[in-house]
């Protein structure tokens, strides 16, 4: 699959034209970059210089809290951009480390570039600014749910959402404890005990990654 191609399933470029993607690509400077699992394609604090446009692969954000634990913000996939809030403005430096979680392609291009690129098409104006309005929101919501939730309600908060459209009120886990807790940034055991809990009060049934809301009023009030 050519550049172009898969360009064309980025967010960035939505209701942008092959042909003109590729006509773009050709009046601008930018470089591939590939990444193996777990690769460090920027550290929390350096400084944005670019933007790294993802072609495919998998990337998350991950900080350090002042213990020394590390606290998952979010999974990335291949069709998105890395730190778009970030790479205009007066504070350009990038707000966690961003390590690759599997095979990642990007391209790369300077700030001068992609100002460039944003120019060229009213449609790539329009979605950057959604992005970042998206992204805005998103790390808001995020914080919210790092500092102010108690671990019941970060679980409670998981859990409803997830379950939002779903009549059987059931969740097959995507990830492992110790993944759910970093991304609840709690520890494991704490996560452990607080499922427990939740179990023996017959709010939640829980059977290895599978869990079953019992009482979703009861749930909905540990939510702050």
């Amino acid at each position: 699959m050519t550049i172009c191609e898969q360009l064309s399933k980025n967010i960035l470029f939505k209701n942008v034209g092959f042909r003109e993607i590729c006509t773009m690509l050709e009046e601008i400077s930018y470089k591939k970059t590939s990444y193996s699992k777990n690769d460090v394609i920027a550290f929390e604090g350096d400084e944005v210089r670019g933007q790294y446009i993802m072609l495919s692969g998998s990337v998350r954000g991950e900080m350090t809290n002042y213990q020394g634990k590390v606290v998952k913000i979010e999974d990335i996939e291949g069709s998105s951009l890395l730190a778009p809030a970030f790479i205009f403005g007066g504070d350009r430096h990038y707000p966690v480390d961003i390590i690759a979680n599997n095979d990642t392609e990007c391209i790369y291009m300077g700030n001068e570039s992609f100002t460039k690129l944003l120019q060229m098409n009213p449609e790539l104006n329009t979605n950057f600014r959604d992005i970042v309005t998206s992204k805005t929101q998103f790390l808001s919501n995020k914080i919210k749910f790092l500092a102010l939730q108690p671990i019941k309600g970060k679980i409670a908060s998981y859990l409803l959402t997830r379950t939002k459209n779903n009549p059987g009120n059931s969740v097959l886990l995507p990830y492992s404890q110790d993944k759910l807790a970093d991304l609840f940034g709690v520890t494991r055991p704490s996560l452990t005990r607080a499922l427990r809990e939740l179990d023996q009060d017959k709010i939640i049934e829980a059977e290895g990654k599978k869990i079953i809301i019992l009482d979703r009023k009861k749930l909905e009030n540990f939510i702050q």
